[in-house]
């Protein structure tokens, strides 16, 4: 950055109140969002109120600059992207400001979640009708600037239809607030002299003419399709009374709805609300053998009373077999269909509900299209409702570099013209050898079809501008929408003349220099378009760097695939009251930096453009990892699978072979070593650890916080229990030997749980073995030292691989020391055959327990009937690489027994991270998102269970309660 452009930028932060950034890191962290398209920004601001965005707007006057707004960053279309300062108001502008009962209205900040606003509206029994497939993250403002719409627009309408107000800060830093007007008081805003006043007279004196109403008419989308984001909608603004005769208002609102933040900067929106949709639910999932099929069909079901009429093919639900949590999701699915389509029926109580789905599957049944018909009710539709709003982002788990592109994602036709449209685009892709992928809101006409793409490939990129461009000539043909509901952006701008004729995009230029004279509002999108082949993520015909690891991602083609995997999607940046792990430092800190889409980014660009020769040795990637916590949760929720835990182990690895290892890491990471010695004097060390003098100097020594209880050593390792007691019982005829993992922190820490793992299996008829081995490394994983990690993993795998059999499992206690045999051991283990035999057989104790129970060997007739109240609270690991249920059928196996999981993300503690006095704050603050209320809720004689190790570490301090695992609570209730 030059010297002149940094000093102008440190004086402008000095003016904001709110935060502003110029170093490589957030820029580079902005320079994305879920398009194809890169451009590094100037700087990155976050500000905090209205006047910091007036001084930005001063300051990019002033310099030459521009203001590109942003609030999720989930745009497909390159909104997000730009050279100038990337405005996200995500953090600061997420405040709720009115809502009007009676007018069923809300007015709210751009950066209010849509699901937040819908759980806010709840009790009030309305809501925000709008739903894309990003809700959960998705915030007003971005829904406004690209008009969305999503799955229930063909009952409710799109974004456009809803806004009534929007106060903005035109481009002169002049606050106005955009309404409906009547003719009368339109004419009283031509007698303005301010830039408010220049902008309504641009936009009389452009739309008055009869002939340029004609010629909009004439060239625009046509009307019945009411999913269209062409340019701005100068075709809407006609209609009202303004410009004909009838008895509609004027209100530029439905010109800003759609403009992609070019026009204005928006910091309240006031919002048109409907009634709480129908309270009974159901969706008949019709199957059909073909895509041609699944289309016809589109336009007979949508005489019914539909809400949502979604397709996904098989390019998609073959994805969905490959992720964890969407192979729950897709239960519901017969056989292999090459299409689907979700059809959803509401009414308010079962019975007119069942009449309409007999109605529905009468007409389903006479157009024989379909060869399965199931009706989803309950959780199966909110499975049903997931697995296909995850399809956009499972596009990303393509292996390799081609993958499906956005660029002519997003077309609408009026639904009399799908069939012939569809037969015609089918076509067309056959003549690039293009098995396209159909994703679509069939009912309403849109279709997301990607073609599948390299773009690191000249060829490709070629292939890339073709493809559109034929596409929007089809598109044109039938006077469809180019954009339905994801916006121009800069992947689409381009064709906008194409697509409304060079007249009526004059029109728009003209507009847009009403409104932004100086152009410092998102410049190169809807008008002078960036060109759409250029700027990618990638640089096209690269040399790929080649780049080596200690851990094996050759699933993933390389690391560096596994970090581009992410297209950006956010759904890590969900919050916690949507359910879910992943991001639980996001959650905490609201910033970009601490998403798992951050990090990828913050990888992939590092490792692509570092000139050095340890790409990893950058002390931005130090920081942007630093926050982590190594959960696990994006490997299984994140659509896409990106394995940041793993990327984050590799970096530490890497960093510390030019950077040396420091003393706290090795003492975390030795830890076992450390206990081990300890427990020779176990009570001389629990006095150290517990007294405030000299537990106060051990926390100072090993940068620990002084707040942070030190575990306790047990009295007796797990290891002499065991060979202590295991020649007083000889079992005979045991039901089956188990070989249980003694980890490391079960063995020093927690020995009275393997005490009564022991107990437990004992007396339920197995046989249980414990042998000398390694620990699991987790500690090692956690800080990085991979080749540490790498012998104990060798050692173990060498240990087990002639012992472990479908007839004698492994089981583990402590969820992230047995999960790193099923995961982290694929990665690190040379004899890798030997390693999946072992994963293959080894379980979580709850996880064996449960399966016994499904083959009736244990039941609750072997457990006491006293009445008994617990709530769970499951590791991080079980939820990422197994589930909870395990967990909570087994503590219901005594019958009076009545358990809760509570919905809780990660606790926060996190092994060493919790103990860490830079990371104890943000340790504290996750757990307070769900976790420790929940505890503190629940009365005393509520038994808390928690099955991780830290879990109960961090409860413990958290709370003041006392967790107990599940086999401890399970022992106890032992008749």
């Amino acid at each position: 950055m030059q010297k002149e452009n940094l000093i102008q930028l440190k004086t402008l932060k000095s003016k904001l109140e709110g935060e502003l950034y110029f170093n490589d890191l957030m820029r580079k962290l902005y320079a994305t969002d879920a398009s194809v398209y890169r451009k590094l920004p100037l700087a990155v601001a976050l500000p905090k109120n209205t006047q910091d965005i007036k001084s930005l707007i001063d300051f990019a006057k002033s310099n030459n600059t521009s203001l590109i707004p942003r609030t999720a960053g989930t745009s497909l279309a390159g909104q997000c992207v730009g050279e100038g300062i990337v405005v996200d108001v995500s953090k600061y502008f997420t405040r709720i400001l009115d809502i009007n009962e009676n007018a069923k209205t809300v007015t709210v900040q751009p950066g209010v979640v849509r699901d937040e606003l819908n759980n806010y509206l709840k009790p009030f029994g309305l809501f925000f009708g709008p739903n894309t497939s990003t809700s959960n993250r998705c915030m007003i403002g971005g829904m406004v600037g690209n008009n969305s719409s999503g799955t229930t627009s063909i009952q409710y309408g799109v974004t456009r239809d809803k806004v009534l107000k929007m106060k903005t800060l035109l481009s002169d830093g002049n606050e106005v607030e955009f309404s409906a007007l009547t003719s009368e008081e339109f004419q009283q805003k031509l007698q303005l002299s301010t830039l408010e006043g220049e902008v309504y007279n641009s936009i009389y004196k452009e739309l008055n003419s009869e002939s340029v109403q004609h010629q909009i008419q004439d060239n625009f989308p046509k009307p019945s399709i009411h999913r269209r984001n062409t340019g701005y909608a100068i075709d809407e603004l006609i209609k009202s009374e303004v410009f004909s005769d009838s008895n509609s208002g004027f209100n530029m609102c439905q010109l800003l709805a759609g403009s992609e933040g070019t026009l204005a900067f928006t910091t309240g929106i006031t919002l048109q609300l409907d009634d709480l949709p129908p309270t009974e639910s159901a969706i008949i999932a019709l199957h059909f053998e073909s895509i041609a099929k699944c289309l016809n069909a589109v336009g007979t079901v949508m005489q019914h009373n539909l809400h949502t009429c979604e397709m996904m093919d098989d390019s998609i639900l073959n994805l969905t077999k490959h992720n964890k949590t969407q192979q729950e999701n897709r239960q519901f699915i017969e056989g292999n269909p090459a299409a689907i389509l979700m059809c959803e029926l509401k009414a308010n109580s079962n019975e007119e509900l069942q009449s309409q789905i007999n109605v529905f599957l009468e007409t389903v049944k006479s157009m024989n299209l379909s060869y399965a018909n199931p009706v989803l009710k309950g959780d199966d539709i909110n499975k049903a409702v997931e697995l296909r709003k995850a399809g956009l982002g499972l596009l990303g788990n393509i292996i390799g570099d081609k993958k499906a592109v956005a660029c002519i994602e997003d077309t609408a036709v009026a639904l009399p013209d799908l069939d012939r449209y569809i037969s015609e685009f089918t076509a067309l892709m056959k003549t690039y050898n293009q098995n396209a992928v159909y994703y679509a809101h069939a009912g309403a006409g849109e279709l997301h079809l990607r073609p599948i793409l390299d773009l690191k490939q000249a060829e490709d990129v070629v292939l890339f501008r073709k493809i559109t461009t034929d596409v929007a000539q089809l598109v044109k043909k039938y006077k469809g929408s180019m954009s339905g509901e994801h916006g121009d952006g800069i992947v689409r701008a381009e064709f906008i003349p194409m697509m409304i004729g060079e007249a009526n995009y004059k029109i728009l230029k003209h507009i847009k220099s009403a409104f932004d004279p100086y152009n410092i509002f998102n410049p190169g999108k809807i008008v002078d378009a960036y060109p759409m082949d250029k700027n990618f993520r990638y640089e096209v015909d690269r040399k790929e760097p080649q780049i080596e690891t200690l851990l094996d991602f050759s699933a993933s083609e390389g690391i560096l695939r596994e970090a581009e995997k992410c297209n950006g999607s956010g759904d890590c940046r969900k919050l916690p009251e949507f359910g879910g792990v992943m991001c639980p430092s996001y959650r905490a800190t609201r910033n970009e930096k601490d998403t798992t889409r951050g990090r990828a980014n913050a990888l992939r660009e590092f490792l692509t453009n570092s000139e050095k020769a340890n790409r990893f040795d950058h002390k931005e990637l130090k920081d942007v990892f630093d926050l982590c916590l190594s959960c696990k949760a994006c490997a299984s929720e994140c659509p896409s699978s990106v394995d940041v835990a793993s990327l984050k182990a590799e970096f530490q690895y890497q960093y510390q072979k030019v950077n040396g290892v420091p003393f706290r890491t090795k003492l975390f990471a030795y830890n076992n070593k450390i206990n081990g010695l300890a427990s020779r004097v176990p009570k001389l060390t629990n006095f150290m650890f517990s007294n405030d003098f000299t537990s106060a100097i051990i926390k100072s020594i090993g940068g620990i916080a002084k707040e942070r209880s030190l575990p306790l050593i047990s009295s007796k390792s797990l290891d002499k229990e065991f060979y202590d007691a295991k020649n007083k019982t000889v079992k005979i005829g045991y039901i089956k030997e188990v070989i249980l993992f003694n980890d490391e922190f079960t063995n020093h820490l927690d020995t009275e749980i393997g005490i009564d793992a022991m107990e437990l299996l004992s007396r339920l008829n197995y046989k249980v073995t414990i042998i000398s081995h390694s620990e699991s490394g987790r500690a090692m994983l956690s800080k990085g030292l991979l080749k540490d990690a790498k012998r104990v993993a060798n050692e173990n795998v060498s240990k087990f691989k002639h012992l472990i059999t479908e007839n004698t499992p492994l089981l583990g206690i402590e969820p992230s020391a047995i999960f790193t045999f099923k995961d982290e051991y694929l990665r690190l283990a040379d004899d890798k055959e030997s390693a999946k035999l072992i994963a293959k057989h080894t379980f979580l104790i709850e996880e064996f327990i449960q399966q016994e129970m499904a083959l009736g060997r244990i039941k609750s007739s072997q457990f006491t009937q006293e009445i008994k109240t617990i709530k769970f609270h499951g590791h991080c690991h079980q939820k990422a690489l197994a589930n909870q249920k395990s967990s909570f059928s087994i503590l219901n196996l005594p019958k009076n027994y009545k358990v809760t999981i509570i919905p809780s993300g990660c606790c926060g503690m996190a092994g060493s991270f919790g103990y860490e006095k830079e990371h104890y704050e943000v340790s504290m603050q996750i757990g307070e998102q769900v976790l420790f209320p929940a505890v503190r809720k629940a009365s005393a004689d509520t038994e808390i269970s928690a099955n991780g190790t830290s879990c109960r570490h961090q409860i413990k301090d958290g709370t003041g309660r006392v967790a107990k695992h599940p086999i401890s609570i399970l022992k106890e209730a032992l008749l």
